[in-house]
This record gives C-alpha cells, structure tokens and sequence, in this order.
C-alpha cells in the first residue's frame, strides 16, 4: 500500500459526483480519510451516495472550496486550467494527482486486478462479476451490508464500478482480499494526463467487450481507439487472461498480439464461450454456454437483451477462469438485478411506464431499445433523447442514430447539451437526425429542452405506453417532472 494509508488525511476531491470519483471517494473514505468535494452541478445517483456517505458536495468550484488546505487534491478529468481550484493548486503548489493514479496506488497495487473494458456493456459487467464473487463467497448483501458471515471470504472482492449495482445498493466496496474488480474506461485521465484512465490499472486479467469510435472529443478517429485498447491489451501479463468477444473485428485485432490466453465469447459457432438458444419469456432471459463445443451450463436472469446475454457470459467466462465455481456462477446471475440508470423503471403511472437509461451512443441506444422491444412487445414506444455525451453532441455518427432511433415507434429528440462548445462544423443538429427519421416513415420530433418536451408529450402518452429517457447526465430534472406532470393529468381526469 502506498504512503498515504499509513495515516488519515484531508483529501479534495475537484469534479466528485463523477461515477469514478465519487467511488474512489467512497473507498478513501472507508480507509479513514477526511473527504471533502467541489463539482459544478449534482444529480442521481452520484449525489444520493455522497449523501449517505456523509460527503457535502460544494458547488460551484471555487477557490475557497479548498479551505482549508487539503492535503492532497484528486482532479478530475472534467477540469482544465481556467478552473478555479486548479489554478489555486497550482498556484500555492498544493499535492494533486488523478482518480485513476491515485486508485491504483493506493487500493490495486499488491492486489489482483481484474478489469473490465470496452466502448459498451463494462459498467453491467462489471457489476456482474463482483456479484458472481460476493455469491461464490456466501455473503449476501443488502443495500451494501453484509448480512451473514461469509463462508469464503477469501472470494469476496473489492470493487468499483461506473455505476450504483442494485445488489450491493453502491458503486465500489473494499474487502482485505487480493481481487479488486474495476471498470476500465477509455476516457482521459486528467488535464495532466491524457492517456486512457485504464492503462493505470496493470491488469492481471480483463475483459474486453466491444470496440467502436466513441469519446470524439478526444479521440481523432477509430485507430486512435484501438491503439489505447492496444495498449491495454499489452499491460496483461503472460500469465494473465484476457475474455473477448468475438463479434467485433476492432476487439479480434486489439487482442491479436496478447502474450496471454485470450478466450473468446459470443453467439458465433466459433466463440470458444458460444451462447446458445438465447429468448427471453416469462419475464427472464434464458441461455445456454457451450465451452470449446460442449455444453457448458445453461443461465437464467432478469435483465432482457442479448446485450445482457453477452455481458453475462464474459462474466461466466472470467470467474470461472479465477476458479469460481459453475453454481455460483448460476446462482449470481439468476439473481443480479441491474446498475442505475440501465434499464431502470423509474415511474408507472396510468399504465404509462418510464424507463432511464444511460445509452450514450448509437449501439447502445440500438441494443436498449432492442430489449425494450422483447420486455414490452405489446406497447408503443416512445425514445426521449438528450444528445449529452461528447459523441452524440457530434454528428459524426448521425446516421448511425438515426437507424438506432429507427426501433422507436415515436422519438422526441431535445437540443444538444451545452451546443456552444461544439464547433458549429462538428455539431449533431437534432432537427437533421428528426427529418432523416420522418423520411423513412418513422414519427420524430424536435423540442428544445425538457419543459418543453413534458409539456407536448404528457397528455399524448396512453395506458400501455413505455417512455424510454436517455441521457447521460440530468437532463434538467426531466425524470421528476414527467412523472409529475403524468400524476396531475391523471388526478384531474
């Protein structure tokens, strides 16, 4: 462990209600640390677990949020220079470093990281696979407290994960065990450091979901993409292992110099870890996993889509490689709920149901809408959508959204989050992806912000209806005022 466990000390955190963030603040919190953090606007669910963590989130940045002087500052990869507690550390040269520095020295180093990366599905995944340990060893959870004394306690991980998983009602947790389980993202680390946040974590084996173009921000194009998985991929000890999917040309490239073993997994007859007679009925998804052509085990769970199906399966795959055994595996997954914002009900009202999702970019608003097509066959559905991710603030895969909002039976498009950091040449202009989607025959709409969309859309919803909300930040409080608006059309029926 570095240095810095050896006694307690203030730590500010700058940009907290990050998903990362606000886990590491978590776990350096359970480690004795005084917390304290700054970001410039808090929504759910990083604000509800700061909240039960007893942490103040001061907004908005501020020079004086760093009164008193903390002994060290995390930045997070949201600040640049301009802001005012960067300029304050750098002025009176207070210690800084990133979230993903600081993760690895003071939680993954002498510990085996197992980490899960990919353009889609890792936060699910991850949370999948520290699920599939907590059951291998005995210790059920509630709302993130151990109920009953673990009969394995070896196998109960440490983890942090991009997202609440529903099963441990948290985002990390932190066991005196050797496995940390992490989700490994692609995006940058710091103002300080613009390597991917995921060549931090030396992994000793990962997964690998998916690769496509995403974060056009700060990524030039798709090599640029593949080279930072390339790089991740070279991080694996020949020792280690690395699970694949085998569906994706960019990920069988980025694993084919791997000095370790790499298995392969998915539907095609070749995937060394092969899905077999996936359906969803009754209200589960049911699979079956061959392994090198034999049967391996069959799965049940509740989470639709043969996205999930896949997310699953990876994480079959890795733990059974770590020795966990098969039943537990099945035993895991038949009882894995889901991350916030996957998927998530958030209101049924009037036989009207709305769904948060946290899609944020084309394939995974394809496959969020795939499912919800196999959960509520029957309905019309309706896809809100706020361009907010730094790739769908961007047209460069406009046409890819407008197939994906194509599944829709009605979508409602808002205005491009914060358009005026987008150069004019590079900016999505909703009114494009809208007439695109009409052409084709489909029904699509423009409106500019979320008053305006609960306004036209409320008392146009019907009993049987399903409103999937996608957006990766707050959109404006539209999960609150839909539901409300919905309540008082119904009260005054």
């Amino acid at each position: 462990m570095s240095e810095l466990s050896s006694a307690p000390r203030h730590i500010h955190l700058s940009g907290i209600c990050g998903t990362a963030m606000a886990s590491l603040a978590g776990l350096l919190k359970l480690q004795g640390h005084r917390i304290t953090g700054s970001d410039k606007a808090a929504y759910p669910p990083m604000s509800d677990l700061l909240r039960e963590l007893g942490i103040q989130v001061m907004e908005p940045y501020a020079e004086a949020n760093l009164d008193p002087r903390p002994d060290l500052v995390v930045i997070g990869n949201a600040l640049s220079r301009g802001n005012p507690e960067v300029e304050r550390v750098l002025d009176e040269r207070i210690p800084f470093t990133s979230m993903a520095a600081l993760l690895h020295d003071e939680f993954l180093r002498g510990r085996e990281p197992l980490v899960v990366a990919g353009t889609h599905g890792k936060t699910t995944t991850t949370s999948m696979l520290a699920w599939v340990f907590q059951t291998a060893a005995g210790a059920q959870t509630a709302a993130g407290a151990q109920t009953a004394a673990p009969e394995n306690a070896a196998l109960e991980p440490s983890f942090l994960i991009g997202g609440v998983a529903e099963n441990f009602g948290s985002s990390f947790q932190l066991k005196p065990t050797r496995t940390f389980i992490v989700e490994g993202d692609e995006y940058d680390t710091a103002f300080f450091d613009k390597g991917p946040k995921f060549l931090h974590y030396f992994p000793d084996a990962a997964i690998l979901t998916h690769i496509e173009f995403d974060h056009a921000d700060i990524y030039a194009d798709l090599e640029a993409v593949k080279t930072a998985f390339k790089r991740l991929v070279n991080l694996v000890p020949r020792r280690g292992r690395i699970v694949a999917y085998d569906g994706c040309e960019n990920v069988t490239e980025c694993v084919a110099h791997a000095l370790c073993k790499v298995e392969r997994y998915g539907f095609s007859n070749a995937a060394g870890w092969r899905i077999a007679n996936f359906r969803h009925e009754d209200g589960l998804s049911r699979w079956e996993v061959w392994r090198e052509g034999e049967f391996w085990s069959g799965f049940e769970m509740r989470l639709a889509g043969e996205h999930n199906a896949l997310n699953a399966t990876a994480a079959a795959a890795l733990a059974a490689g770590q020795g966990i055994a098969k039943e537990a595996i099945q035993e895991a997954l038949a009882t894995f709920k889901s991350v916030k914002r996957r998927l998530e009900v958030r209101a049924e009202i009037g036989g009207i149901t709305i769904i948060d999702d946290f899609a944020h970019h084309p394939t995974a608003i394809r496959e969020t809408l795939r499912a919800l097509r196999s959960i509520y066959p029957q309905s019309r559905l309706w896809v809100v959508l706020e361009p907010r991710s730094n790739t769908l603030r961007r047209k460069v895969l406009a046409g890819e959204l407008v197939e994906s909002l194509r599944l829709a039976d009605h979508a409602v498009l808002a205005g491009v989050y914060q358009q005026q950091r987008i150069p004019e040449g590079e900016r999505l202009h909703p009114e494009d992806v809208a007439r695109a989607l009409r052409e084709s025959g489909a029904k699509a709409e423009v409106l500019a912000d979320a008053d305006a969309i609960v306004d036209s859309i409320a008392p146009r919803l019907a009993a049987g209806d399903v409103v999937a909300i996608l957006s990766n930040g707050g959109f404006d409080g539209i999960y609150r005022k839909l539901p409300a608006r919905l309540t008082e059309l119904h009260v005054t029926a």
